[in-house]
């Protein structure tokens, strides 16, 4: 799973199709860049969220699902937490991940990722 690319990658959020769709059970992940060359990037206010913010997700069936925050964490890349970001869960939740801590100059990276744990909010 990648963060988009294209022209617009820098607005766009990517939701791993494959997997579950935000709003069904299950763990439902989408990335997106914290920010870019030329500024920031559609995650880079990601890091603000807090515990009980409301957000909503837009499908391509324009349908919406909102979601409220349960947690935010900061990981080093090294220890990504693949079973708490993709471990199948009985009820809707979803992951939004974008990279954050310092950047590594020498590798033109983040050396860590942000990750919103969030519910469903019905």
């Amino acid at each position: 799973m990648e963060v988009p690319s294209g022209r617009h990658r820098w607005e766009e959020a990517g939701w791993y199709a494959g997997g579950t769709r935000p709003g069904d059970p299950g763990s439902a992940v989408i990335l997106g860049h914290v920010d870019s060359t030329a500024g920031p990037a559609v995650f880079y206010r990601l890091r603000d969220l807090r515990p009980g913010d409301r957000f909503e997700v837009v499908r391509a069936d324009g349908s919406r699902a909102r979601f409220a925050v349960e947690r935010v964490e900061r990981y080093p890349k090294t220890r990504f937490p693949t079973d708490d970001v993709y471990y199948p869960t009985l009820t809707p939740r979803l992951r939004l991940v974008t990279c954050g801590g310092a950047f590594d100059p020498v590798a033109h990276s983040y050396r860590s990722n942000v990750i919103v744990f969030a519910k469903l909010a019905g």
